[in-house]
């Protein structure tokens, strides 16, 4: 009896078997592993998601030695936590982390759950990295569906269309595979194989343990797939920002509404450039429309470009005079006045501490 991929018990066999031996020999040796604390591998799961392995390592070996307990996470305050953050991305993970641990500090007495329909309720947490915790924390016998692991599965099947149309096939897929008695080494195997071998560009197939049952390197299709949706080029937004200084030389930063991107962080204040509106009227007429304050604006500091997900931005940052006014948080949750050096005690947006740099840099000179 086969599968609806056409993958026979005997096959499912064989890639069980061959994947487990590789990762025995060849599998990644990674901080989280080998532990069977959840704590420790929730966070390298949630960090894991949308980063590679090599930037992750030495936010999660600081967030651990900043918050070695479930306990220790939820009794922090939130902009601690954005800070330990900082520069990685993506923040409402943190923020996800930092809810969760409340809930599992009144829910479940601090002890993370083991259930899978209550770790699904927790913030931030999907099937995926649900099955990821509790296959490698308690080696559940969960299926897993990361990037990496629809890759392999797509081209092991050769798969005609692109992942996001098949998702319920490739999820039948990887828990037919899944090997029920040793979970938490095939999940692991699974995920190292895509990252290390059935790479996105330039597989490996050479050294790859189920090249003999892979139907794209069979039918030489392999750099083909997986199949790609056809994409809109991605908005692009330009930015006028004020570096505002006083007549003390202290910096305005203001903090940004808890949801939404970047939500919770500091930034230096200001926004979109519309049609027809040059840099300078732009700056003056968000600082009057967001902080409810006059500035002059003086000389270009710097031009830098960021990429997120969905949109690009290129920031137009300018130094800025303060004039007159009461500043007021019209379109933030807070705004206050801080010196050059107290800058690097609060959490930015990877775009915003480059600017931070720049400023120091003059500073010195």
């Amino acid at each position: 009896m086969t599968d609806e991929n056409g993958i026979t018990p005997l096959v499912q066999f064989a890639l069980r078997h061959s994947l487990l031996d590789w990762y025995q020999h060849q599998g990644r040796d990674l901080p989280w592993r080998k532990i069977e604390d959840p704590y420790p591998i929730w966070v390298s799961e949630i960090m894991l998601q949308q980063t590679q392995v090599k930037t992750v390592i030495p936010y999660y070996q600081r967030w651990l030695e900043t918050f070695p307990t479930i306990k220790t996470l939820s009794h922090a305050n939130l902009q601690t936590v954005l800070k330990v953050w900082e520069g990685l991305g993506y923040y409402a993970r943190a923020r996800n982390l930092y809810r969760a641990s409340v809930i599992i500090l009144q829910e479940y007495q601090g002890n993370f759950p083991r259930k899978l329909e209550d770790v699904l309720k927790l913030p931030g947490i999907g099937r995926t990295t649900a099955g990821g915790i509790l296959s490698l924390a308690f080696n559940q016998p969960l299926s897993i569906l990361d990037g990496n692991v629809k890759r392999v599965l797509s081209r092991l099947i050769a798969l005609p269309d692109p992942p996001a149309k098949a998702i319920q096939s490739l999820w039948k897929l990887s828990d037919s595979l899944l090997d029920r008695k040793n979970p938490r080494d095939f999940n692991q195997g699974l995920m190292d194989l895509g990252a290390t071998i059935c790479t996105r560009t330039h597989p490996k197939c050479l050294l790859c343990p189920w090249r003999s049952y892979c139907q794209a390197y069979h039918q030489g299709i392999q750099d083909q797939l997986p199949m790609r949706e056809n994409s809109s080029p991605l908005p692009h937004k330009h930015i006028g920002v004020a570096v505002i200084y006083n007549e003390f030389g202290q910096i305005l930063i203001d903090r940004r509404p808890e949801k939404g991107l970047l939500g919770g962080l500091w930034e230096f204040p200001g926004g979109k450039i519309e049609p027809n509106e040059t840099v300078e009227d732009c700056i003056k007429r968000e600082i009057l429309e967001e902080i409810d304050i006059e500035i002059e604006v003086g000389e270009h500091l710097m031009t830098l470009a960021h990429a997120y997900t969905h949109f690009k931005v290129t920031l137009i940052v300018h130094l800025c005079r303060y004039l007159s006014g009461n500043p007021k948080p019209i379109e933030c949750e807070e705004i206050r006045w801080v010196t050059l050096d107290e800058l690097k005690s609060f959490p930015f947006p990877k775009a915003n501490t480059k600017i931070i740099e720049v400023l120091q840099q003059n500073s010195l000179k």
